[in-house]
């Protein structure tokens, strides 16, 4: 063959692409996306929707600094099978509160809450609720209150009272 020819046959050659590029590509997206669903909604079963804070002897420690922008910070804590969720906020007036993600006449629902501003808004009935008046208000739909101190920066929480609200996500009635 001339030289011509060569470059010619290498050119054609060049055009003449196996999809298999393409399909890998393809199929690395769709990985991709279901590794990112996956971790997005929990990960493993019974590891919750949000992520779990640091835990030992008992006792679940989070930073204040990560929780003291005024913004609610949700978590989830395993208690065997159930995913025990709850948020930490800290109020307009200062103070460092903590809620089960959920209350005592929407529970059944597994709705939890979001905020909008300086409230709490129940996703299941839209009933809004202060911040400044979470674990002071209790029962109805307020949210649900969780012992916690604040000591040493950290916003300290016993498991023990975290595990007393694990009823509320199993979606049945106080035992």
């Amino acid at each position: 063959m001339s030289d011509r020819q060569d470059k010619r046959a290498q050119f054609e050659q060049g055009g003449k692409k196996s999809p298999a590029g393409k399909i890998a590509v393809v199929v690395v997206a769709v990985v991709a996306i279901a590794v990112g669903a996956w971790a997005y909604m929990g990960g493993t079963a019974g590891s919750g929707k949000y992520p779990q804070p640091a835990s030992s002897q008992g006792m679940l420690t989070i930073p204040v600094s990560e929780v003291g922008d005024g913004k609610a910070h949700f978590f989830s804590m395993a208690n065997g099978e159930t995913s025990i969720n709850f948020f930490v906020v800290k109020s307009n007036d200062g103070v460092i509160r903590a809620a089960f993600d959920t209350c005592d006449v929407c529970y059944r629902e597994q709705k939890g809450y979001r905020q909008e501003g300086d409230v709490m808004v129940c996703n299941n009935c839209d009933q809004k609720f202060h911040t400044n008046m979470i674990n002071d208000v209790k029962g109805g739909c307020n949210p649900a209150p969780l012992k916690r101190a604040v000591r040493d920066g950290q916003v300290l929480i016993a498991a023990a009272d975290l595990f007393q609200g694990t009823w509320y996500f199993k979606g049945q009635a106080k035992q």
